[in-house]
């Protein structure tokens, strides 16, 4: 008999048996896909030769991960990439904010009446970070915070919607920039606790940038399932599970899925049906002849770019597709040119470039002429650099990572008490009502995003139940 059973080899998936088989319990994981890598994968979607990610691409929270940063990644082929600017925010005149590595040059982008309001905002927390981060990603109750005082004020600053953290800017540039970071995650901009996921997302960049994996975001996933068969563990793919009788027996089963799909494999009825999914994206992958032909110099250098008028516009895209029901007009676009600084990406000469928009959830239309159009404002001869496209609105990424219910690829909305009590109102997210079955994908703390601290928190979640029978 096993010890432990993976359903699901997504990042978090992947975590949690590496750190149980770390521990010295026998681990296997399941894959439904016939490749390991979740939201973390690379594949050919347009042409030969352009490996495109189908979804994460660009890591500030990975390489800050401190579940990663335990790992010996590095010796499985990971290696981090590095533009000279993380993220840029173009403005239609040409001009540009930036989130660079150091907090003066983002400063001195947002103009003299806001730079020192953004340097009292953020630098308090930086010399912390490290500590900060680990707090904040492994509640609750998985660890005791180190500094809880930090903690606190992070939160006292964190907590209020980010409207009103904003207040604390007089310009355009800075609102913009930040409320397209708290838009990452597709939450309004005035929901609870959204200013903390716009302080994360900067304290992020200057501690260690927005980098992307070489080769592709298939070289994360490649490295954790290396490193877990080195530790003993397996890895097998092209299994679905449908009930938990599909597989082997094990003393604890631990699911990298939607509590959707954990209740019907595990007969849980509808303990989870308070759990709400939130809007979808709609995501183009291109292949082009050669850059994108930005207006703005910035946003050339940047590994990641927002792209948004003003903080209003941004404002009422994310209103529109998580509250109104609609595609917005004029989305708010998140895009990530990875061959900027990985030439492995594409041909010689040739690019590779994504961006998505926000969509409501289950959204069955095509963004692709608003996107587009979006683009043209801010890099104009756009369309004539495309070869090649690929699309995925909500029913195609649903059928291509079955966690993306309705297209949300946050596997769930990030928006009142649920930002921070998924997947249920509870001290103890990754338990279930089954003593033996356990969760671990975004759908719990701490969220979205490529980090693999929800595996990390359940794999403690599982050990101690080990430890305890």
């Amino acid at each position: 008999m096993l010890d432990v059973v993976v359903v699901g080899a997504g990042p978090n998936g992947l975590t949690a048996a590496v750190e149980l088989a770390r521990r010295g319990f026998s681990v296997a994981v399941f894959e439904a896909r016939s490749t390991v890598g979740g939201g973390a994968r690379t594949e050919e979607l347009t042409l030969p030769g352009f490996r495109h990610d189908p979804c994460s691409a660009a890591h500030p929270l990975a390489i800050n991960s401190p579940a990663f940063r335990a790992l010996p990644l590095e010796r499985y082929g990971l290696e981090w990439l590095h533009a000279e600017l993380p993220m840029a925010h173009p403005f239609p005149d040409g001009s540009a904010a930036v989130l660079a590595r150091t907090v003066g040059e983002t400063a001195a982008s947002f103009g003299p009446r806001d730079a020192g309001a953004y340097r009292r905002l953020v630098e308090p927390f930086l010399p912390k970070w490290d500590t900060l981060a680990r707090d904040f990603m492994s509640l609750p109750l998985t660890a005791l915070p180190r500094d809880p005082v930090t903690l606190a004020r992070f939160g006292l600053a964190g907590l209020p919607p980010s409207t009103l953290l904003m207040r604390r800017f007089r310009d355009e540039p800075a609102k913009a920039l930040f409320s397209g970071l708290v838009a990452h995650v597709m939450a309004p901009l005035g929901g609870f606790a959204t200013g903390a996921i716009g302080l994360v997302f900067a304290l992020a960049a200057h501690a260690r940038g927005w980098p992307v994996a070489r080769g592709g975001s298939q070289s994360l996933s490649d490295a954790l399932a290396a490193y877990l068969r080195d530790l003993g563990g397996s890895v097998h793919t092209d299994y679905e599970v449908k009930r938990l009788d599909d597989l082997p027996p094990a003393r604890a089963y631990v699911f990298d899925t939607s509590p959707t799909a954990l209740a019907r494999i595990a007969g849980f009825g509808n303990h989870y049906g308070g759990y709400r999914y939130g809007p979808g994206v709609f995501k183009v992958d291109y292949a082009l002849d050669g850059p994108v032909p930005w207006t703005a110099k910035e946003a050339r250098a940047a590994g990641t770019v927002q792209v948004g008028a003003n903080s209003a516009e941004i404002g009422a895209a994310l209103n529109a597709a998580s509250r109104e029901g609609r595609a917005p007009d004029k989305p708010f676009l998140i895009t990530v040119q990875p061959s900027v600084v990985d030439p492995t990406r594409a041909p010689a000469g040739k690019h590779v470039f994504w961006a998505y928009g926000h969509v409501p959830h289950g959204w069955t239309g095509d963004l692709t002429d608003a996107i587009e159009r979006q683009l043209e404002r801010f890099a104009p001869g756009f369309r004539d650099r495309v070869l090649a496209r690929a699309t995925a609105g909500p029913p195609e990424l649903a059928a291509r990572n079955a966690n993306y219910i309705g297209g949300d690829i946050a596997s769930g909305a990030v928006s009142g008490l649920q930002l921070l009590l998924r997947p249920r109102p509870t001290l103890f997210p990754y338990r279930t009502p089954h003593p033996a079955v356990f969760i671990c994908s975004s759908a719990t703390p701490p969220g979205p995003g490529v980090h693999g601290m929800s595996g990390h928190n359940a794999a403690k979640a599982v050990w101690k139940r080990l430890r305890q029978i």
